[in-house]
């Protein structure tokens, strides 16, 4: 499903460039429930967001589903993401005046659905994260795990096979952590492929492969024994 090959990433930093990539090879199949970790500044996070169409490499392949990200037009790495990927951050990203259901609508409404249509949907995961009753509810009353289950429920608003998720419990408590997990677990067990960074051991265990890296290169690539 996702191939990377020779993968490069760079940002200007003033007169210098910082290479957050440095050559990267990675293949990630279908259905795979992977960990990507790392030490601050290892690339987690770009990888990931080279992944999800969020950036382009500067240099190298990314292809999904046998689509060359690289080679698309900004409204072609926008379809990708509309329709295959869903996104989960740390941070949550919850319009603050807007009710858990209406965030969780707003990528079907961004896809032009009905609002009937779009807001059958967006309760029927927010009941798969278990927060139905919570629907009428504002981000400022919910707790900081209760918010990112409405992050969750928006991400599979338009049924996305893939979901990557960008230290998604980095800002939560262990038990929290745990619940999160649980449901993010439950989700590959339904068929998505999942890709987590996280800078937790605890979290990286629940995944079936991990790939650590070190200074923009995969310094091991490891599955779990089953």
């Amino acid at each position: 499903m996702i191939t990377l090959r020779a993968v490069t990433k760079s940002y200007p930093m003033g007169e210098r460039e910082y290479r957050a990539l440095r050559g990267v090879d990675l293949e990630i199949d279908h259905g795979a429930f992977a960990a990507v970790t790392g030490a601050s500044g290892s690339g987690k996070s770009t990888l990931l967001h080279v992944i999800g169409a969020l950036h382009r490499p500067t240099s190298g392949e990314v292809l999904l589903d046998g689509d060359d990200l690289s080679r698309l037009s900004r409204d072609g790495l926008a379809r990708i993401r509309k329709e295959k990927i869903g996104f989960v951050f740390q941070q949550f990203f919850l319009l603050s005046r807007a009710t858990a259901l209406a965030n969780v609508e707003l990528p079907l409404a961004y896809a032009g659905a009905r609002r009937k249509d779009r807001q059958d949907k967006a309760r029927e995961c927010l009941a798969k994260v278990g927060l139905l009753a919570f629907a009428s509810h504002l981000p400022t009353q919910l707790s900081g795990g209760e918010c990112q289950r409405v992050a969750i429920a928006r991400a599979l608003a338009n049924d996305p096979r893939m979901l990557l998720a960008d230290e998604p419990t980095g800002n939560l408590d262990s038990e929290t952590t745990h619940e999160v997990m649980d449901i993010i677990a439950s989700l590959h067990r339904e068929g998505r492929t999942v890709v987590v960074v996280t800078h937790e051991n605890d979290v990286a265990a629940r995944a079936q492969r991990r790939i650590h890296l070190r200074d923009g290169l995969i310094e091991e690539d490891s599955h779990a024994t089953i």
